[in-house]
């Protein structure tokens, strides 16, 4: 991987405009003498979750708004089971789950839409907090000279490359930014050996070690190196802090990570009853709630413990926005939020001539009190029906569908219901 500024199509943009932020927030630090990447990854963290926070609030009330409204989707799935033969039974069946959707204003792409604008981003993040350098100035400037120095040194590129290659990272020409994407990934003994292989460099490295480390050094740990390494590291030193530090990271992305995935489950209706637990999608999403903070562990153990951070700093930040949010959602008066759903989707049917819906009883009522504008009483159903009956008796006997009708043209409409009624034998 090629760790200077990303490329790629809209990753590249969005890291770009990420790291204009983090860079602000880095000086900010520095003008204040707590120039830490640790911490700048911490406070940026927090930045980018307020910033995303629509969304948030928009996903987590589309999964209350569903777990509260699952009951009336399984009951409709059951009133029309072992139907799916009988294509008019089936159109009725979409028609009362929309009407369901409609009443609570939900969308049923809702969900997705959310996660398909925030991947990009979540991308884009890791692309920034994976190489600092590449978007934060006052980190790329404490490489600099060094890099410039190696640039003009026999050797460099050799011991760079091998580096690099143990480092994955791709090294396949030699500038200034490609020479500090690789020292930002140096561990301790590769410092070591950068200064033994070019003594008459060792004061210069030093001091560029001794800067980055500082910055680097978060609670006592290296945010460039991985949990893993400093673990193997600190068991050969006899480092026990260090050791527990190194420990705790993927612990703690672990813990955080089920923490989340709990808050963001569906809560459990007054009664105790969790209608959503029976169906397949709730078992899957049990078992992922269960998968994901081994994956978490596992994943900080062997990436940066820079990573680490963020993924702890975006769990605890998700987390209290997921407590703030559901006690903001059940504040809100069902009843009134039917209500105005309802308000919304009649000026939608309003404007593609469809009747209104009513509701009875408002949070209380099931799909059967919706009118969906198919009822056999309304005035469009009627003259739908006399226009299709006037087709079918206008269609010569022994006519196909294909010949008859153009495709979604009301005669091909009657044609399908009078193609339907001769198998049945009905009139």
């Amino acid at each position: 991987m090629l760790l200077t500024k990303s490329s790629a199509f809209l990753i590249g943009p969005i890291a770009s405009v990420l790291g204009y932020i983090m860079n602000a927030i880095f000086w900010v630090q520095s003008q204040i003498g707590w120039a830490n990447i640790g911490l700048c990854i911490i406070l940026f963290t927090i930045v980018i979750y307020m910033i995303l926070t629509p969304l948030t609030i928009q996903q987590q009330k589309f999964s209350r708004l569903s777990a509260k409204m699952n009951p009336e989707l399984q009951a409709i799935q059951k009133k029309y089971k072992g139907k799916n033969g009988d294509q008019a039974a089936m159109m009725k069946m979409n028609e009362e789950t929309q009407a369901v959707y409609a009443k609570y204003g939900v969308n049923p792409m809702g969900s997705c839409l959310q996660l398909i604008i925030q991947m990009p981003i979540l991308f884009a993040l890791y692309r920034v907090i994976w190489n600092v350098p590449a978007y934060v100035n006052s980190v790329k400037e404490a490489f600099l000279p060094l890099a410039e120095k190696l640039m003009v040194t026999t050797g460099a590129q050799d011991f760079l490359t091998e580096v690099a290659s143990k480092s994955n990272v791709s090294f396949k020409e030699m500038t200034n930014l490609t020479i500090i994407d690789v020292l930002y990934k140096f561990k301790p003994d590769n410092w070591t050996s950068l200064a033994e292989k070019f003594p008459d460099l060792s004061s210069l490295i030093n001091n560029t070690q001794t800067k980055i480390d500082s910055m680097n050094n978060f609670l006592g740990l290296n945010i460039a190196d991985s949990p893993m390494n400093i673990i193997t590291s600190a068991a050969k030193a006899g480092a026990i802090l260090m050791l527990i530090g190194a420990v705790m990271v993927p612990l703690l992305a672990a813990l955080t990570q089920w923490l989340n995935a709990k808050l963001m489950s569906v809560t459990n209706d007054k009664n105790g009853n969790n209608p959503a637990a029976e169906n397949n999608m709730a078992n899957t999403m049990k078992t992922m709630n269960t998968v994901m903070p081994i994956m978490s562990a596992v994943f900080c153990l062997t990436l940066p413990v820079g990573m680490g951070i963020y993924w702890i700093a975006g769990a605890v930040v998700r987390s209290i926005q997921q407590v703030v949010i559901n006690k903001h959602i059940d504040k809100i008066d069902m009843d009134e939020l039917l209500q105005k759903n309802l308000e919304k989707a009649n000026k939608k049917r309003e404007k593609r001539g469809l009747p209104p819906q009513k509701m009875t009883n408002n949070a209380k009522i099931s799909t059967r009190n919706i009118d969906t504008g198919y009822n056999t009483n309304n005035t469009v159903y009627r003259s739908k029906k006399a226009n299709i009956q006037k087709e079918i008796s206008n269609i010569p006997e022994n006519t196909s569908t294909k010949k008859y009708a153009k495709p979604g043209s009301l005669a091909e409409k009657a044609m399908m219901v009078k193609e339907y009624n001769d198998s049945h034998n009905k009139k």
